[in-house]
């Protein structure tokens, strides 16, 4: 009998410091900044709006802690 592929899942990718993304020096994404948007309108924090991806992948898992 052969096995199901329904059970059997991807391995979970290792996640990867910002810091080592080959493209984090490049201008944060659209979704990014939308994203910083939703999550500062809770706080009194104001977000950079020249942010790298690094930084604002960085920001958002900060703000997403507090």
């Amino acid at each position: 009998m052969s096995e199901s592929n329904e059970n059997v899942r991807p391995a979970a990718s290792p996640e990867k410091d910002p810091s080592d993304w080959v493209t984090g020096d490049e201008p944060a994404t659209g979704a990014q900044k939308s994203y910083l948007e939703t999550l500062t309108r809770q706080t009194d924090e104001e977000v950079s709006e020249d942010l790298t991806k690094a930084d604002a992948s960085k920001k958002i898992d900060e703000l997403k802690q507090s």
